[in-house]
């Protein structure tokens, strides 16, 4: 069995998004490129990558732990 998110990442990643373009948010932690989604799910998890766009071209603090309940933006939950 694939061990999904062996080691967790605690804490938000800043990344630099484009108004307007599509991204892929990682879902099962497979991912070389986190927090996007690369495609490493495919046969491994029924886990899908989650599209989004934002509204502004600025930084935002993705989700890399997963447990955030506003995907893909990280709300804390990493504290818990």
């Amino acid at each position: 069995m694939y061990r999904l998110m062996e080691k967790k990442i605690k804490q938000p990643m800043q990344v630099k998004l484009d108004k307007d373009r599509v991204y892929f948010w990682c879902t099962c932690g497979l991912s070389g490129k986190q927090p996007m989604c690369d495609g490493s799910h495919k046969g491994k998890s029924e886990k899908k990558s989650q599209s989004f766009r934002v509204e502004e071209t600025k930084d935002y603090y993705l989700c890399s732990c997963k447990l955030t309940k506003n995907p893909p933006y990280c709300d804390g939950s990493h504290n818990s």
